[in-house]
């Protein structure tokens, strides 16, 4: 029983990993006032860029930071479509889902072409702060980005209200015409809080081929990025919440697989439906008190 906690508790941590950035990525910014539907995309972006280049020059590092870019670039694209041209935040989100996944697939196979054995790479070694120690050892022999996205989140509580920047994010998101009046770049924020979000995003895509998988399948993300959406409602749009709702998602991810794999009775649909049933749960029950930037969704225009 004591090594079924402590694997159950260690894979919940890796599982939880690319929720958070992608989630934290999504926050900064529906913070600023966009809805950005195009994260389940870019972290399919994230995860393509990452594995191509690790593949093509053996860094898994420039990997990850190509991935970033290419995350960046995702969301000032958003940006463009829905801050500069108004266009629906919906529609211009799900058009930049469809659009860096084709080209994704489209790249996948002008680079690697139909192989009968898919290309791997070797992923990031895992680090053991605690070394041998009982429990703790096990528990804490995780990828470094793990930590990172950990440690990410009270930087971000620390950006969003310690920071000049993070009022500013704020103010544009609750009322962009008093922020205007105020003398903040309404655009400026918002392109800003879009290419934080999209490396964010991506780099949460790059852990899954870096680190978790080590190489790259058509359905990596699998709607995390659709998770993600759900757990900025569950996390009422604050930093610290973000990170329960991610360990409470992996918890129950890295509870099913382990279920199945003791025989459990049970159909094995039943057990992959489960986190999402959990997240629909937890949702319906915290979004009763969500409470939204004002001006998400709502495109501002200077009069």
């Amino acid at each position: 029983m004591e090594a079924f906690l402590v694997g159950l508790i260690a894979a919940t941590l890796r599982v939880a990993t690319p929720l958070i950035l992608g989630t934290l990525g999504e926050l900064f910014s529906e913070r600023s006032g966009i809805l950005n539907l195009g994260i389940e995309g870019t972290m399919f972006l994230g995860a393509f860029t990452g594995f191509a280049v690790a593949y093509t020059t053996g860094s898994l590092w420039l990997g990850l930071l190509a991935a970033v870019i290419a995350g960046v670039l995702a969301g000032l694209l958003m940006g463009l479509l829905t801050v500069t041209l108004g266009v629906n935040q919906h529609v211009s989100g799900l058009g930049i889902t469809l659009l860096t996944t084709g080209i994704s697939l489209f790249l996948y196979r002008v680079i690697f072409g139909e192989r009968s054995v898919q290309p791997s790479i070797a992923t990031f070694t895992k680090v053991s702060p605690f070394g041998d120690t009982p429990i703790l050892g096990p528990i804490f022999e995780q990828y470094l980005l793990t930590y990172i996205a950990i440690a990410l989140v009270p930087l971000v509580w620390w950006v969003l209200y310690r920071t000049s920047f993070g009022l500013h994010l704020r103010a544009v998101g609750e009322n962009p015409e008093a922020a205007d009046a105020a003398g903040i770049n309404v655009f400026r924020i918002r392109y800003l809080a879009l290419a934080i979000g999209g490396g964010l995003m991506a780099a949460g895509g790059a852990f899954l081929s870096l680190a978790q998988l080590g190489s790259f399948i058509f359905g990596i993300i699998a709607g995390r990025g659709w998770v993600c959406i759900a757990l900025i409602i569950f996390a009422n749009w604050l930093p610290s919440r973000v990170l329960w709702g991610a360990l409470l998602f992996g918890g129950v991810s890295a509870l099913q697989l382990r279920l199945q794999s003791t025989g459990a009775q049970l159909p094995y649909e039943l057990f992959l439906a489960l986190p999402y049933l959990v997240t629909i749960l937890a949702l319906v029950l915290a979004g009763r008190s969500a409470t939204a930037p004002a001006a998400l969704l709502k495109p501002y225009r200077r009069e």
